[in-house]
This record gives C-alpha cells, sequence and structure tokens, in this order.
C-alpha cells in the first residue's frame, strides 16, 4: 500500500521528535562523548541512519536538542510574559510589571519543578554550561540572555532600577537560581520534606514559597526608595 506524503511527513516528524528527546535524555545523563548514536536510536524507537537524515549526525542532533529547549522555553515565557507593557509606555505601572513577575516565576517554578520534561531540558543545560559548545551558543542567544534582558525590564517597570544595572541583573539571576535549586536537587528536597515525587500540589507548594521571596524583595526595594 502506498503511503501518503502527509503520512510520511508526519512519521518524520514524530521521529525527529523521538530523536530530540532520546539526544536530551542521554546526553544530559551520560555525556555527549558517554553517548553512541546506537544508543539513541535505540531509545527513540528509530532507525540508527534516521540521525544523519534528519540532523546530520551526532552534533548536528546536539544542536538539534538545543533548538527544541529555545523554543520550548520560549513558548513558556511568551505565555507567562504576554500581557507586560514596557516602561517607557504611559499604560504600563508598577503594580502591574509586579504582577507579571508573579505570573512569571509561578509559570517557572510549574514547569522546572514538576514537569518530567524539564529535568531532562535542565540536565543538558547543566552539561553545556560544565562543557560549553555551540549548542550553549543557541540556547544563551535564544534563551538565556534575551529571557534574562526581558525579566530585568520588568524589574525596572517594579522597582524603578535600571534593568541593565548589576543589581538588578545579580537579583534577577537569584529569583531564578532559586527554582532551578528545586529541580537539580529534587530528590534531597524530596527526603527532606518527606514527598513520594514532585506534582503540581508539591510545585504550589514551591511556588507559594518562592512568591514569598519574590515579594520580601521587592518590598525592601520599596523600603530603601523612600
Amino acid at each position: 500500500m502506498k503511503i501518503a506524503p502527509e503520512n510520511k511527513t508526519a512519521s518524520g516528524d514524530q521521529t525527529r521528535i523521538a530523536l530530540v528527546h532520546a539526544a536530551l535524555h542521554l546526553f544530559g545523563s551520560k555525556g555527549f562523548d558517554g553517548t553512541s548514536t546506537r544508543e539513541i536510536a535505540a531509545l527513540a524507537k528509530a532507525n540508527i541512519g534516521s540521525i544523519a537524515y534528519h540532523f546530520g549526525g551526532k552534533e548536528g542532533l546536539r544542536l538539534g536538542a538545543a533548538d527544541y529547549i529555545v523554543e520550548t522555553i520560549q513558548g513558556l515565557a511568551n505565555q507567562a510574559l504576554s500581557d507586560f507593557v514596557p516602561i517607557s509606555e504611559p499604560a504600563d505601572t508598577a503594580e502591574a510589571a509586579q504582577r507579571q513577575l508573579h505570573a512569571a516565576l509561578d509559570r517557572m517554578v510549574h514547569f522546572i519543578v514538576a514537569r518530567p520534561e524539564a529535568g531532562e531540558i535542565v540536565q543538558f543545560m547543566l552539561r553545556e554550561l560544565a562543557h560549553p559548545t555551540a549548542a550553549l551558543d543557541r540556547i544563551y542567544g535564544g534563551v538565556f540572555e534575551p529571557l534574562h534582558r526581558r525579566l530585568c525590564a520588568i524589574w525596572e517597570a517594579a522597582t524603578g532600577e535600571p534593568a541593565e544595572a548589576d543589581s538588578t541583573k545579580l537579583t534577577v539571576f537569584t529569583v531564578i537560581g532559586q527554582v532551578i535549586y528545586f529541580r537539580i536537587g529534587q530528590e534531597a528536597v524530596k527526603r527532606r520534606m518527606g514527598w513520594a515525587a514532585i506534582g503540581s500540589v508539591e510545585a504550589d507548594a514551591v511556588a507559594a514559597i518562592t512568591g514569598r521571596n519574590l515579594d520580601a524583595i521587592l518590598a525592601s526595594r520599596k523600603s530603601h526608595s523612600q
């Protein structure tokens, strides 16, 4: 039976996505050099030749995994921050910007802490941060820097502190960093908290605490400006 072109396309897309997820998992857990293309193909349930067909080889697949991370996080960031109005526009207020910070933080917690696929993404990025390659360049240029700049701009709208001031950049890093810990330190957190797993209920608890931390930082900035 002849397969319709659209079915071939759909099958190809599924294979490509399966290879990306397999690469994220294996590169993150075993490292790039410690992972063979045969292992990737086996985990993806794909023909080993499909790696070369879709990505040109193992290095191309690493870049494909980086592009997937950029696309995924950009989508989440746009959902969380789409209502933000730049401080240069009269309609903006400090209160609205603070709500945007809380919305971004809440969305970040529920994705990074509770979503299973976030573990593979974070582990892959940690490998890249420890041993930078062209994949990190893509992630930094597509996610790290633009998202950080966007959050710094919202911080300026919320507090009046310049977006590009060192103190602002470092503060935003600390807000993000506390969320990342709950992923990379997940096993320690589960044991100490007596949690069998971290799902939506546990993520709600984490979001409540990180939200209070953000309120405390914002309150301290407000008291210093008075």
